[in-house]
C-alpha cells in the first residue's frame, strides 16, 4: 500500500489556496495510554489541525523539551512499541483521513529495520517521517524505502543553517522542510521571530517546498504571528501540555480540540 506524501501536499497546497497556513499538530504516541493517543489525536483534527506528527517515544529525547520529554516518559513506562507508534498512525489516519507523519529519531527505525519501517508505516496509511537526527549524508537508504513507499522524507533545517546547507538538506527532502526555531518567552520573542522569518526566506530561496515552522508556538497570536510567513505553523508542547495539566482525561480532549481550534483561528488571521 502506497503512502501519503501526495495527500500531504494536497493538504498544505489547499490550505495556502485559502490564503493561510497550515496547522500542524504533534503528540508522542502512548501519551497518555495508545488508546487515549488516538482520541487525543482525533481531537486535534476535530478541533482544527490539518496534519498530525506522531512522536516515537524515546529514552533520551535530546531534541525535546521538559514537556514532550514528561510524555515520552510516560508513554514508555506504559510500555509503548515501534508497533503502537504505527497502529496510532492508521488508527488516527482512518478515523479522520487527515495526513499523519511520524517524528522520530534514528536509532529506533534503523533497529527496526528500514525497509520494514516504511513499509509498515505506509500500509499504516502514514503520509512521511520527520527524522530530525539522521543526518542527509547519511540518509540514502531510508529515502530510498520511503521513496519507494510513497513516504515524505521531512528534514530540519534551523537558524544556524548557512546558505549551502539548506540547499543540500532541502534537496533530499520530500513533503515539507521543518524550520526548527523558537519562539522565545516574554521580551525575546519579537527578535527569535525574526530569526524564524529569516529562516523561512532563506530556505524558501533554495527550494519550492513548503516551510513549516515548528518549536515554541502555543497560542493563537503567536500561530497567526508565524503564519504570516510559513507555509505551515506546527505546535506540539502546547498540546501536551493541556493533556498533563487536565484533572482527567474527558478535560484532555476537551482542552485540546479547543486549542486547535483556536490555533486553527490563527493561522487564517495571519497577524
Amino acid at each position: 500500500m502506497a503512502g501519503n506524501l501526495e495527500l500531504l501536499s494536497d493538504v498544505i497546497a489547499r490550505a495556502k489556496a485559502e490564503n493561510r497556513a497550515a496547522l500542524v499538530g504533534y503528540l508522542p504516541a502512548g501519551f497518555p495510554t495508545v488508546d487515549d493517543g488516538v482520541r487525543a489525536v482525533t481531537a486535534m483534527i476535530e478541533g482544527g489541525c490539518d496534519i498530525v506528527e506522531i512522536g516515537l517515544p524515546h529514552s533520551d529525547p535530546v531534541l525535546d523539551g521538559p514537556v514532550i520529554q514528561t510524555a515520552d516518559d510516560i508513554a514508555l513506562r506504559g510500555g509503548v512499541r515501534i508497533t503502537d507508534v504505527i497502529d496510532t498512525v492508521r488508527r488516527a489516519h482512518k478515523a479522520s483521513g487527515a495526513p499523519i507523519l511520524c517524528m522520530t529519531y534514528w536509532n529506533p527505525v534503523d533497529r527496526y529495520g528500514t525497509e520494514r519501517f516504511a513499509a509498515d508505516l505506509a500500509a499504516a496509511g502514514g503520509a512521511g517521517c520527520i527524522l530530525p537526527d539522521l543526518p542527509v549524508e547519511e540518509s540514502e537508504v531510508w529515502r530510498k524505502a520511503a521513496e519507494q513507499h510513497g513516504l515524505a522524507t521531512v528534514f530540519v533545517v534551523a537558524p544556524s543553517s548557512r546558505d549551502e546547507r539548506l540547499a543540500k538538506i532541502t534537496a533530499a527532502g520530500s513533503g515539507f522542510v521543518y524550520a526548527a526555531s523558537l519562539m522565545g518567552v516574554t521580551g525575546t520573542r519579537e527578535s527569535v521571530g525574526r530569526e524564524a522569518e529569516d529562516l523561512v526566506r532563506r530556505t524558501r530561496a533554495v527550494t519550492d517546498l513548503p516551510v513549516c515552522v515548528g518549536l515554541g508556538v502555543s497560542n493563537a497570536r503567536q500561530a497567526a504571528e508565524v503564519a504570516r510567513f510559513a507555509d505551515g505553523v506546527i505546535v506540539g508542547s502546547a498540546f501536551v501540555k493541556r493533556l498533563l495539566d487536565a484533572p482527567d482525561l474527558e478535560s484532555g480532549l476537551a482542552a485540546v480540540r479547543t486549542l486547535a481550534g483556536e490555533l486553527a483561528e490563527g493561522v487564517r488571521k495571519r497577524a
